[in-house]
């Protein structure tokens, strides 16, 4: 029988990962292409699980953690924003830009979840950082996010301040860890198939196609 049901994409994610941001709309552009239906679930990951309240300076935070000189961090930043540009999604990035610890970002997108909503702020997130320089540390962003994406505010900023999603979302980070994933995006197609970094829509659709054919069978 053929088995007409989507193709499951888990996402390992940081909402402060602009190939994860990359990534993701190269495989939507891919999905639009061949017309197969995916169906995605986030999970997450902390590119930065120490860093403290009051964040960094991106461009100090780069030099820092991988020796990238401010030309180097110059040229990246224009390089992203052009992709991003042609995948439909704005970066907007400022010498002043901070890097934010994510712990917080990531327990609303679990509570998100539960109520069908996890893409959506997983999207919303990518935006706040990305295209609007938001601080996704404070939980009076977080909650306008949840907002934004129809969630209620005042329930999300005391889920926040209240810390119920935490043990969770350490729990859900542990799970990817222990099995192997030390970088971010990896996708893992059909619970099966991991593939690492923003491969372009050319892979992910040949990978869709192949997936397809299979389920076809």
């Amino acid at each position: 029988m053929t088995d007409k049901s989507p193709i499951r994409v888990d996402i390992v994610s940081d909402v402060v990962c602009p190939w994860c941001v990359i990534g993701y709309h190269q495989l939507a552009k891919a999905v639009e292409e061949t017309g197969i239906a995916v169906e995605i679930h986030w999970h997450p990951f902390e590119l930065n699980p120490r860093m403290a309240e009051e964040g960094e300076n991106l461009r100090e935070h780069l030099a820092a953690k991988y020796g990238t000189t401010p030309e180097g961090s110059r040229k990246a930043r224009a390089r992203l924003t052009e992709m991003g540009a042609v995948l439909g999604f704005e970066f907007n990035y400022a010498d002043d830009m901070r890097m934010w610890n994510t712990f917080r970002a990531h327990q609303l997108i679990d509570w998100a979840e539960e109520q069908g909503r996890a893409h959506a702020a997983e999207l919303a997130l990518f935006a706040a950082f990305f295209t609007r320089r938001e601080n996704l540390a404070d939980p009076t962003v977080l909650a306008d996010v949840a907002a934004e994406i129809g969630l209620d505010r005042d329930a999300a900023r005391a889920m926040l301040e209240g810390g119920e999603r935490a043990e969770r979302v350490r729990e859900r980070e542990t799970f990817w860890l222990e099995r192997g994933v030390q970088g971010v995006p990896a996708m893992i197609f059909e619970q099966r198939h991991l593939v690492t970094g923003a491969q372009g829509e050319e892979t992910y659709a040949r990978i869709l196609n192949q997936l397809s054919a299979v389920k076809a069978a």
